[in-house]
């Protein structure tokens, strides 16, 4: 298959916060073809500009009253709420959205898609006009997973999370230098909190999104259901989630139980040959990938691999991924890619 002669309208829903201006960069820096990309965000950000690439701006729209009639596709993350009124109203008008959000997530009738693990689902898109990007968390580890599975077959996976504060958006950004800043100055860390439950300048908070009955937190709920909506839904998945004073990049400790006899060597090279995975894996000093190596970059770098001699077929591995590409605006472009390619009218 092969793009349409002349490109496609898109346009980028939330386009003024941190995924929506990330997601328009990408554009450029792929050359996504596209004949226009249309910058919308609410009604106080109408007016305002954003770059897309490096010499050109977009005068930004007001989403509530644009009309999506003619428009291809919608890469949208302006917050579950206003998706969903607004992803539903632009597949009416015939626009392919694909959701960044958590709201269509687990909607049976919604593809929740990572291009490098189950690009077949996206022919789901047609049942209502939307896709579903998943958890940023989710994404860089089922990136990892996939070949595991395939090769090995997963019946088990731990993973603890150390998520860095672009995954609550910007507000949680500036959380984090307002109160390093003011704990150098002797402020109270308090005359700096409004985003998260408790300090997080030099400390680490085990409490992403809200509590659910089982005590366990809304984002650790999340990896479970959707890796198993992705990749497998006979896996077992726990999760343990926190937030750490990074600004961009999520990083996991994930240990994992398979069906075949698994060991390092092996998982390696079935890692080294598998798409959207660098593996950088030396025991030595420097011979892994931390967060803040990884900001700015597109693959899942997968590090630390090892033996689990606990458990009969057992292993850990250690993996990073900068949260605002991959783990959001660059799954979402490259959900685009084959959307447009392979299902949409060439």
């Amino acid at each position: 298959m092969a793009y349409r002669e002349g490109g496609y309208r898109v346009a980028v829903i939330g386009a003024t916060g941190n995924v929506g201006r990330e997601l328009l960069a990408i554009l450029a820096e792929r050359g996504f073809p596209a004949s226009e990309v249309i910058a919308l965000a609410s009604d106080r950000s109408a007016g305002q500009e954003v770059s897309f690439g490096e010499d050109r701006t977009l005068k930004v729209q007001n989403l509530e009253t644009f009309d999506f009639t003619g428009v291809d596709v919608a890469l949208s993350s302006p917050g579950a709420k206003v998706s969903a009124v607004h992803s539903p109203r632009a597949a009416k008008a015939g626009c392919v959205v694909i959701d960044n959000t958590s709201h269509f997530r687990m909607d049976p009738d919604v593809p929740l898609v990572v291009p490098e693990v189950n690009p077949e689902a996206l022919a789901g898109f047609r049942k209502k006009g939307i896709i579903a990007n998943p958890n940023c968390s989710t994404i860089q580890m089922v990136v990892a997973l996939k070949p595991l599975h395939d090769a090995f077959g997963l019946r088990r996976v731990v993973v603890s999370t150390y998520q860095s504060t672009s995954g609550s958006g910007k507000a949680g950004m500036d959380e984090l230098f307002n109160q390093t800043r003011g704990i150098f100055m002797n402020q109270p860390w308090r005359d700096h909190q409004d985003k998260f439950t408790k300090q997080i300048a030099f400390n680490a908070i085990p409490h992403i999104d809200v509590f659910m009955d089982d005590g366990a937190t809304k984002e650790e709920w999340k990896m479970n259901v959707e890796t198993r909506k992705i990749l497998d839904p006979t896996i077992k998945v726990h999760a343990n989630c926190a937030r750490i004073p990074s600004f961009i990049g999520h990083a996991e400790y994930v240990n994992i139980e398979t069906e075949k006899p698994i060991d390092a060597e092996a998982a390696r090279a079935a890692l080294r040959d598998a798409p959207g995975v660098t593996v950088v894996d030396f025991r030595q000093d420097e011979g892994y990938v931390t967060p803040a190596e990884c900001a700015g970059e597109d693959p899942v770098y997968v590090s630390r691999i090892r033996d689990d001699a606990t458990v009969e077929n057992g292993l850990s591995f250690w993996c990073v991924s900068d949260n605002l590409r991959k783990g959001a605006a660059l799954n979402t472009v490259q959900i685009a890619e084959v959307l447009c390619c392979d299902y949409l009218d060439a």
